[in-house]
């Protein structure tokens, strides 16, 4: 439960992110840090995950990955009412952000179908996978809220 809130509270300031004008810079950049401080702690929960608690992991980095999906489709939906040269930048790094998701995707198929002897090293791969989705997705938000007025 502690990391759901924690999820819910990182998800939750990075809805904020996604609403901040350009002129909020000063207030944006520490919202900014703010998100990647929690992002930080909830990797670090991630890591503490053992064997036994295998699906339990695999459910919450689903969820995770769920909502950073309904977010990407968040953005996307406010890029594509914005200018065609927005436009033409963001369709790349959606891809590669949507190639991310697949990436993370398959790792949490291969965490279910772990064993106690191949746990740590699917689980490391995981955590690598959410971690380079979570990066880019940090970037496009901050992208988002430089390029593209509210």
């Amino acid at each position: 439960m502690k990391t759901n809130r924690l999820v819910s509270a990182i998800f939750a300031v990075a809805a904020i992110l996604l609403g901040c004008k350009p002129s909020d810079e000063k207030s944006t950049a520490a919202q900014f840090d703010k998100v990647k401080e929690e992002t930080k702690s909830a990797a670090e929960e991630i890591k503490n995950y053992t064997y036994a608690q295998k699906n339990e992991f695999v459910a919450k980095m689903q969820s995770q990955l769920a909502k950073i999906n309904r977010d990407l489709d968040e953005i996307s939906v406010k890029v594509e009412k914005s200018s065609a040269e927005a436009k033409a930048e963001w369709k790349p790094k959606l891809q590669a952000l949507r190639h991310q998701a697949d990436n993370l995707k398959k790792q949490l198929d291969e965490a279910k179908n772990a064993t106690e002897s191949t746990w740590d090293e699917v689980k490391a791969g995981s955590k690598k996978a959410y971690g380079e989705l979570k990066g880019g997705f940090h970037r496009a938000r901050q992208w988002v809220s430089e390029k593209i007025a509210p």
